[in-house]
């Protein structure tokens, strides 16, 4: 039996600027034939990938319950030797065993592109190449006729790697039961075979009616320069753009349990924290000259059985429209009700919804109300156990 779990959540902006394209201009998308603004699905997962490591601060994970995306993962590895051995041999150690998998170092100590791994794993490999220390050497280099020396391609060296060393290299790459890694997935163009295929899925955020570009002009003074000089000594210009966002993911819950190795407890754990991050983490992109710190007022939570997700940002392919004294929130909300109960007349629909609605919207038959974010987790939460 297929369980998912949905979050929709409607969230009304003030001017700001909180994902931007290559020109500094706020992201945006064609929908339903107009212009909406938009922020990535990679902003708003990065966005809870940070309200994670807070949660850590917190001591709500532990550190090697998540993962970390770097090119330094050798330096991590000998910071996990730290007192053990000496930093900068187990870095050269740490190159050395990591080319036996196909993952080559570029310069600066760096990798040739950003690894996911779990703590865990670093902590593993770290192990390893303490263990087969002596094992680990580098591969004498070949001169060619012209004086120049040779390197050995990727799978050379993997084919002269110790047997015993290279499987115990391979086998740590499990994804470390990381509750970050197991939600979002990683890729290792290297290695495909130890690839892990997301838990979740998030949507790109687009406004829930159409939207134009607007313009900040700003000047600044110095503070400094004499009385008698009239005129700015700095100006320019800011877009922005002010926006109710629709935005949705969906958690398939025996695929995080299935990452997490098995782990019920850890894969609930991690389901809160992902939901929980969803509805309060923002991205950060120009708040400081923005501060458009406004919290969604209307988020629904379903858990669904045997049925396929469903995205309900159909329910904005005609903009709402606003008149005077009307809140744009309530009128995208009610439409969204409309387009689920729509959808699950038609093609039916096993879920349990609950709703935190701040704006007073006519729920119908669409799921239970609840009073606060903190109810609605927990109802959640009690549903996915059942």
């Amino acid at each position: 039996m297929k369980t998912f779990i949905e979050i929709h959540a409607l969230q009304n902006f003030a001017p700001s600027n909180l994902n931007r394209d290559d020109t500094g201009a706020p992201k945006d998308a064609l929908f339903g034939g107009v212009r909406r603004a938009r922020v990535s699905s990679q902003c708003n997962k990065r966005a809870v990938r940070t309200f994670f490591a807070e949660k850590k601060k917190d001591g709500f994970f532990d550190e090697s319950d998540l993962a970390v995306r770097t090119k330094r993962v050798y330096g991590a590895i000998a910071n996990s030797l730290e007192g053990r051995r000496d930093a900068e041999e187990v870095i050269e150690k740490a190159e050395q065993a990591l080319s036996y998998v196909k993952l080559k170092s570029a310069e600066g100590g760096k990798s040739q592109y950003l690894l996911y791994l779990g703590q865990k794993e670093i902590m593993a490999l770290a192990d390893a190449i303490d263990k087969y220390w002596d094992q680990i050497v580098s591969a004498p280099v070949e001169a060619e006729e012209d004086g120049k020396k040779k390197g050995k391609s990727k799978k050379d060296v993997a084919k002269a790697a110790p047997k015993e060393v290279k499987e115990c290299i391979e086998a740590i790459f499990n994804g470390g039961k990381a509750v970050d890694l197991a939600l979002f997935g990683r890729m290792l163009a290297d290695m495909p075979g130890k690839n892990q295929h997301a838990a979740c899925q998030v949507s790109h955020a687009i406004s829930t009616h159409a939207v134009e570009r607007e313009f900040d002009y700003y000047t600044a003074v110095d503070d400094l320069k004499p009385e008698d000089t009239a005129g700015a000594d700095m100006m320019g210009t800011i877009e922005f753009n002010s926006a109710c966002f629709y935005r949705y993911a969906v958690v398939d819950w025996e695929k995080l349990v299935e990452n997490l190795q098995g782990d019920i407890e850890l894969a609930a754990k991690g389901l809160r924290a992902f939901l929980e991050g969803f509805v309060v983490a923002e991205p950060t992109g120009k708040q400081n000259t923005f501060a458009a710190h406004n919290p969604p007022e209307f988020v629904a939570i379903s858990v669904r059985h045997n049925g396929a997700p469903r995205n309900l940002a159909n329910a904005f392919e005609t903009p709402i429209f606003v008149r005077k004294g009307e809140s744009l929130t309530r009128k995208s909300a009610e439409a969204l009700v409309n387009k689920a109960l729509i959808l699950k007349a038609a093609f039916g629909s096993d879920d349990q919804t609950n709703v935190l609605n701040l704006i007073g919207a006519d729920l119908g038959e669409f799921g239970t109300a609840t009073s606060s974010l903190s109810t609605l987790l927990d109802r959640t939460q009690a549903t996915v156990m059942e």
